[in-house]
């Protein structure tokens, strides 16, 4: 049996993660406790249930690509710009996983183009970076949760909060492809049949029907 001062030590060292984990992330105090109120509803993490937080903490991992115990990438450096034909995408966590929203954004049609091109163009009107490379994990946070606003306005829910995290992904998949079969009229699968990786097939095959916005930058 779990006694009482353990409980307050396990505790505490949630707490302890919390703000490191804000602070590996980049988050000042606001984009902290925004962090915490979307996912509780509560803007002070001593005010959150123990498993509210392992809440956030899964959060921090799984969405704004928090590796624990590991040290915060330094900023890089800027350099005049390379010619755009031998321009590296940006390969940390967070540009990742904008990368992964924009093609799926586009593929459920609210994007036109699917470019690394227009994702940062996208990616300059909301944090005022000209490449991805250069965005710190604080702005980051920002352009993850504006692509996620424009998920939600597309009909495809990013809510995860009483989602299991190892059925997140699949659950984000299957709700995507019934993005995309709303728009198009067409029925719905056979969920319980369906792996991630076929779902992923389905997504770019219905994505090939779907109409896309007029301006180019979407």
């Amino acid at each position: 049996m779990t006694t009482p001062a353990f409980q307050a030590s396990d505790r505490r060292a949630l707490l302890a993660k919390i703000h490191l984990g804000a602070k590996d992330l980049g988050l000042d105090e606001d984009a902290r406790r925004d962090v915490l109120e979307k996912i509780t509803g509560l803007r002070s993490s001593a005010d959150c249930t123990d498993r509210q937080l392992i809440q956030v903490l899964a959060h921090y991992r799984e969405d704004l690509g928090w590796t624990p115990n590991g040290a915060r990438p330094a900023a890089p450096q800027r350099k005049p710009p390379a010619p755009r034909s031998e321009r590296p995408p940006a390969k940390h966590p967070v540009a990742k996983k904008a990368r992964a929203l924009w093609i799926s954004l586009h593929q459920l049609g609210a994007v036109r183009e699917p470019s690394e091109r227009t994702l940062e163009a996208f990616a300059k009107r909301q944090l005022g970076v000209d490449r991805l490379q250069w965005a710190d994990q604080s702005q980051g946070f920002r352009l993850i949760e504006a692509l996620k606003q424009m998920a939600e306005r597309a009909g495809w829910s990013q809510d995860l909060a009483s989602i299991k995290p190892d059925r997140q992904v699949w659950t984000l998949k299957a709700r995507l492809v019934s993005a995309q079969v709303e728009r198009l009229g067409k029925p719905y699968p056979n969920y319980a049949t369906l792996t991630e990786a076929d779902l992923d097939r389905l997504a770019r095959h219905l994505s090939a029907e779907m109409p896309r916005p007029e301006a180019a930058d979407r």
